[in-house]
């Protein structure tokens, strides 16, 4: 092939280039935003031909998704074409000045800031009692929920919690060295409420390790020892529907920092619950410490039906 274009690059090594890409990323969800925005991307270059990948091509196809995509997915488009072009240089199969050249195709502008939704109290409590817990599956569910909406998790991080994660610290129960996305390591302190919810569902299905949530088969029994994050969000939606909310799953962690705020908590200790990006940045600046007394699952208001 000739540097400087892809017109001729054979499907196979292509997606071996498009592989390439997301075995670069460590997050689940990042691999599967790029992996959908370069079929995108790839779709469209096969309908027009196989153009040259250049700059021109790349801000030809950007003018032509921004009509009709949010920026924020527009972006993240265009950070995934430039791996992609970055790729194919570091192989041979693009030239570098040519990669160079798309690496500086700018993204769009925000206007203004995206608020997301999130739950009242009062709905947050009416999702939290849907589960019939009288059910194996309910009481799965309802453990599930409380813990989205009692420590702000992502569905990632609810897949891979294990019962080894929840241990007292300064005499309360702590979810402990969770590991996040970019592999980041926190500590996120949980309400009664949300251990209760868990050991309702553990004793039922009689589990003291592993994993916390399993598979459960249409028989009522456990179907496995592991569940996928998609899992974790197909429960969640399927709740939130039933409750009939036009909310996503991720909008229960927005849900948990919403809550925490308007009930006194701190925003610098909501930000350490929630392990964002910037947390370590946050706690040199400020010099601060996670308060495990005082946590923002305590400023939430909610309960378990009964309590």
């Amino acid at each position: 092939m000739t540097p400087n274009e892809l017109t001729r690059y054979d499907g196979g090594g292509l997606a071996a280039v498009v592989q390439l890409v997301t075995d670069g990323l460590t997050s689940v969800n990042s691999k599967r935003n790029y992996a959908k925005a370069l079929t995108g991307f790839l779709n469209w270059w096969e309908r027009n031909e196989r153009p040259s990948l250049n700059k021109a091509t790349v801000q030809r196809y950007k003018t032509e998704i921004q009509d009709r995509l949010a920026p924020a997915t527009v972006n993240l488009t265009l950070s995934a074409i430039r791996r992609l072009a970055l790729e194919a240089a570091d192989n041979g199969y693009l030239d570098p000045a040519t990669a160079g050249a798309i690496e500086r195709v700018k993204g769009v502008k925000s206007q203004g800031v995206r608020s997301g939704n999130w739950l009242t109290k009062s709905q947050a409590q009416e999702l939290l009692n849907l589960p019939d817990i009288t059910t194996l599956k309910g009481l799965r569910d309802r453990a599930m929920l409380a813990v989205m909406l009692g420590a702000g998790l992502r569905r990632s991080e609810v897949a891979v919690l294990a019962f080894e994660h929840i241990q007292q610290r300064d005499g309360r129960w702590v979810i402990v060295d969770l590991i996040g996305k970019g592999n980041r390591v926190r500590s996120v302190p949980i309400p009664s409420w949300t251990k209760a919810a868990v050991d309702a569902w553990a004793e039922s299905a009689d589990l003291r390790a592993g994993r916390v949530f399993r598979p459960i088969h249409k028989g009522g029994f456990i179907g496995g020892e592991t569940i996928t994050p998609q899992a974790v969000h197909d429960t969640a939606r399927a709740w939130l529907a039933e409750l009939g909310i036009n909310a996503a799953p991720h909008d229960l962690r927005r849900t948990y920092a919403k809550l925490a705020r308007k009930g006194g908590s701190s925003l610098e200790q909501i930000q350490l619950s929630l392990g964002h990006a910037s947390i370590k940045t946050t706690e040199r600046y400020l010099g601060m410490t996670q308060d495990l007394t005082d946590a923002p699952c305590d400023r939430l208001g909610l309960s378990l039906a009964g309590d």
